[in-house]
């Protein structure tokens, strides 16, 4: 008799987690998911932040079908001349401060971590990197040395040397920035440790130190960007800009695309001593290209923007229950904070029975997350809502 699909996932995937959610998805449209037995789930978490337009949006879908017409890979990165890429590279430098005008295109997330500490340590000549307690940056063993939790680090020592780890948002940290530091990498607004957003003051306090002690400051924007906070980019909040700024997950579209972006003059600092300092195979994909294209045209030109805070707003509003302990929030970047990470889990649970997919954060899981595409309407918001109270109160009262 034939495997399940289920049971060949188990045995024949590497497992991330002894406890997958393991829903079996035929297709996805919209804001939402689709079991093979029909069932339909509100993807309320965009995949982890990447499906900011939802699933299967048309004009992402037209310029994947239109690239892959033309061609698929052709050449490892930095080689041949590729419309798409150039197209991309052209539309977020127009986005972007002056200083942000070039770009490298990685794969994920984690590479385009690698990268940018990479560049920062060749362009300064100093080892030192600061990074914050909390902070989640990747798994692969650079960003995981400059992340901020020790229980997912441990078992993978020894890492990066030259990693120093101050407090976020604590001004009275900063004077460990020095002529010592080749860079300061953070969040701007920290995902993993649970939405945590930083004072306006500390953000200019840190782009001052940075700038008296000749450290390159690193904004990590794969979570918070491409919408997420109703800016392009959440460093836009705050009027001061990174010297390098990582992106990924919603990037792409849906498919797998990162970049460090950083000025013309610093990047050239990978192409001698050593010639090919930084090289990908698959960096600069044209089909994900073509894919970013499409979401950066829609974010910039069909107003959805300017939809994100007040759908946020309308999130904050309605969920409410005497044991949330706090809410924080960012355009459509929630946490939602509990007394304990079981009634968390319970919560989590119970949402999915009833069709809304919520999940929690590694590093602070007595909160569980929210981060919907921006695209979700009014009336989908609600009807979410009132799921989620319902689970909420319904896990409350088993207490």
């Amino acid at each position: 008799m034939p495997s399940s699909a289920k049971q060949i996932f188990l045995d024949h995937i590497a497992q991330t987690t002894p406890f997958p959610f393991l829903l079996e998805i035929e297709k996805a449209e919209g804001i939402y998911l689709y079991e093979k037995s029909g069932k339909a789930y509100m993807d309320l978490i965009s995949g982890v932040g990447v499906s900011n337009l939802g699933h299967q949006h048309p004009k992402v879908i037209a310029a994947i079908q239109k690239q892959v017409e033309k061609h698929l890979h052709v050449m490892v990165y930095g080689e041949y001349v590729q419309s798409a890429s150039n197209d991309l590279a052209e539309i977020l430098v127009k986005h972007l401060p002056g200083s942000l005008n070039c770009v490298y295109f990685t794969n994920s997330g984690a590479e385009a971590i690698e990268g940018a500490l990479k560049l920062a340590k060749r362009y300064t000549g100093r080892t030192e990197m600061i990074a914050f307690r909390g902070a989640y940056h990747g798994s692969t063993h650079g960003a995981l040395s400059v992340s901020g939790n020790e229980k997912k680090k441990y078992a993978f020592r020894p890492l990066l040397p030259d990693v120093r780890f101050l407090r976020f948002n604590k001004a009275e940290d900063l004077d460990q920035i020095t002529t010592k530091t080749a860079c300061v990498l953070m969040e701007t607004i920290q995902g993993d440790a649970g939405v945590r957003i930083p004072n306006q003051s500390y953000m200019e306090a840190v782009r001052q130190k940075c700038n008296e002690t000749g450290a390159m400051l690193i904004f990590d924007e794969i979570q918070t960007g491409i919408g997420r906070t109703g800016k392009l980019f959440a460093f836009e909040h705050f009027g001061i800009s990174p010297d390098i700024l990582c992106s990924a997950k919603a990037l792409g579209g849906g498919l797998p695309l990162g970049a460090f972006i950083a000025d013309k003059e610093m990047m050239r600092h990978l192409t001698f001593n050593p010639m090919l300092g930084h090289i990908t195979t698959f960096g600069g994909n044209p089909v994900a290209c073509a894919a970013a294209v499409a979401t950066l045209q829609v974010l910039t030109e069909d107003h959805l923007l300017e939809t994100v805070e007040s759908k946020g707003a309308l999130f904050e509003k309605l969920i409410r229950h005497d044991s949330i302990k706090e809410i924080r929030r960012k355009g459509l970047l929630f946490a939602f904070e509990f007394e304990t990470e079981e009634e968390v889990f319970g919560i989590v649970e119970e949402c999915m029975e009833q069709g809304v997919i919520c999940f929690w954060f590694l590093s602070c899981p007595n909160s569980f997350r929210i981060a919907p595409p921006l695209t979700i309407s009014e009336g989908e918001i609600k009807k979410a809502c009132t799921i989620i109270n319902e689970a909420i109160a319904k896990v409350q009262a088993k207490k």
